[in-house]
């Protein structure tokens, strides 16, 4: 495990893919391909398991063997992040703590979706997985319905596990958290450059790097307007619909993972993939991974 200083050096996390087989199975060796595709890029980390690695839709037994076999594969070369929060406290603990066995260097936390708790419920339950080990804590209102204001986080960055916040909220509330030395990584793509460069975060844990890390990582590593201006659609296409819906279809537009979606998840239309063909295919194919995006076979997808 690395250390919570050697993590927060991380400025590029992606928020990695999961693949399936044509059989709906998590394919290993298309996982292992896109991982791969991420360290040649320059990536510091991926989030196993995470809304974009649909950990929703795996059992827990799919979701604890992705984050071992992570660690096993590539924790020499990447710090490796297992979504290991759930709604459910006793859940999430377990979890974490099967993670932590396992030797991922971090969870990501989020705070109870769905059935939402009080303020005092949501400080327990974060008191309880950041005693287990570090964590980003994730915040990410859209998805939960709840949103993780300053006046919680700032008395839990005290925690000795805390990493920092994966913020959604926007980049006035980032500044403010880097402020006080509270480190945070954009949760929204479209955002990460000038939150990098103008708001001063940590960096970003990013979808749109799935499909073009070596070009997330520019945006990274240097104040680059042009280029963020000519991804800007590009990112928004991404998000067109629900995540991980757009990436998933980007990717097996480009040849990078199997033709199968994992129900409620289906694919774009015709219109929006034709959208994204042609935002893809402006770029060079060195960049992307798979390749040249073409419109989806339908013969071939599998909803499962």
């Amino acid at each position: 495990m690395r250390t919570i200083q050697t993590i927060k050096q991380a400025s590029l996390i992606t928020a990695i893919k999961t693949p399936y087989t044509m059989a709906g199975d998590i394919d290993l060796q298309t996982y292992d391909a896109l991982v791969e595709a991420q360290i040649a890029a320059g990536v510091d980390g991926i989030i196993v398991g995470g809304t974009t690695g649909e950990g929703q839709l795996m059992n827990w037994e799919e979701h604890l063997m992705l984050i071992a076999h992570s660690v096993n594969k590539f924790s020499d070369r990447l710090i490796i992040v297992g979504n290991t929060g759930s709604n459910n406290t006793r859940e999430a603990i377990k979890a974490t703590e099967y993670g932590f066995a396992s030797g991922m260097d971090a969870a990501l936390q989020i705070n109870p979706y769905y059935g939402r708790t009080s303020i005092d419920g949501l400080k327990t339950h974060f008191q309880c997985v950041l005693d287990i080990g570090p964590a980003f804590i994730y915040n990410v209102p859209g998805r939960t319905g709840q949103d993780l204001t300053p006046d919680i986080i700032e008395p839990m960055a005290k925690h000795e596990n805390f990493i920092g916040v994966k913020e959604c909220g926007g980049n006035e509330r980032i500044a403010h958290y880097e402020a006080q030395g509270i480190a945070c990584w954009s949760g929204n793509d479209d955002e990460a450059h000038d939150s990098r460069h103008i708001y001063q975060s940590h960096g970003v844990i990013s979808v749109t790097s799935n499909l073009i890390p070596g070009l997330f990582r520019r945006l990274m590593d240097k104040e680059n307007k042009e280029l963020n201006a000519q991804l800007q659609p590009l990112m928004q296409w991404l998000f067109c619909e629900p995540n991980p819906i757009a990436i998933n279809t980007a990717l097996i537009m480009t040849g990078a993972v199997n033709p199968v979606f994992r129900l409620p998840y289906v694919p774009l239309n015709s219109e929006q993939q034709a959208t994204g063909m042609a935002l893809i295919n402006q770029l060079s194919e060195a960049d992307i991974v798979g390749g040249k995006a073409q419109a989806i076979d339908e013969t071939l997808l599998k909803l499962c």
